[in-house]
């Protein structure tokens, strides 16, 4: 008698996603996108993940980085996370991540890449930085970047850091 084989997948993620769009800005990525660029992102992190994205214009988007950062200027993305990277036991991930749209699409036309790539790149930026990644030091932002760069490669998306920095 011969045994069964089965394959083994890995426990599937309970991902919740909140996307809200409140910008005139136009090219925004469909959730789809979003779900999937996140998902890239949560390799090894908790099963539990609460996300809220923010596609903004640079007014909301500035407001909120003076009100938190004390920088009077919109920022590309900013990422805030409730556990800061901590992964306790039991407990799920939880975070919102904020665009700018005029930025990230200036900034994609700037670099010559297209709008969806840079995205691609941002939200996992975000999402690496709500598990706990940075890039204050220059061994952080290598490790940081590195995994961005493969992350991205696996979606088909060249490297972010070929040319031009985030």
């Amino acid at each position: 008698m011969k045994l069964a084989k089965t394959r083994l997948r890995p426990a599937p993620r309970d991902l919740d996603l909140n996307i809200h769009v409140d910008t005139a800005e136009t090219g925004i990525p469909s959730p789809s996108q979003f779900v999937r660029w996140v998902s890239a992102a949560l390799l090894g992190a908790p099963r539990h993940v609460q996300i809220g994205l923010q596609v903004l214009d640079n007014e909301a988007a500035q407001a909120l980085n003076r009100e938190y950062r004390g920088k009077d200027y919109p920022t590309n993305v900013l990422s805030f996370a409730l556990s800061e990277g901590e992964t306790l036991a039991n407990l799920p991930l939880f975070g919102d991540i904020v665009f700018a749209a005029p930025i990230v699409a200036a900034e994609a036309q700037g670099q010559g890449k297209t709008l969806m790539a840079h995205y691609a790149h941002l939200t996992i930026h975000g999402v690496l930085h709500l598990r706990g990644f940075d890039h204050e030091d220059e061994a952080d932002a290598s490790k940081m970047e590195a995994l961005e760069t493969t992350l991205l490669a696996k979606l088909g998306y060249a490297d972010p850091y070929a040319q031009d920095a985030c």
